[in-house]
């Protein structure tokens, strides 16, 4: 297996819904303008609260992007 060498990206994103769709919020918008996301690490959970209530779901996320060798 070749060595493989990558760059870390910190991104946020949030939801009304869950964590879940915060996270897969931050990533498929990240992926239209970053290539070769291979692996994501949750560093943050924080939440919004209304009326006592979960109003949303906020999650900083650092995404692993591998660097592609030159042809």
């Amino acid at each position: 297996m070749a060595s493989q060498t990558y760059v870390k990206t910190e991104v946020v994103g949030s939801s009304d819904k869950s964590v879940s769709d915060a996270i897969d919020s931050a990533i498929g918008t990240a992926s239209r303008s970053l290539r070769n996301l291979d692996w994501f690490e949750v560093v943050d959970v924080r939440g919004r609260i209304r009326d006592n209530k979960v109003a949303s779901y906020q999650v900083t996320l650092k995404l692993g992007l591998r660097y592609e060798p030159k042809a």
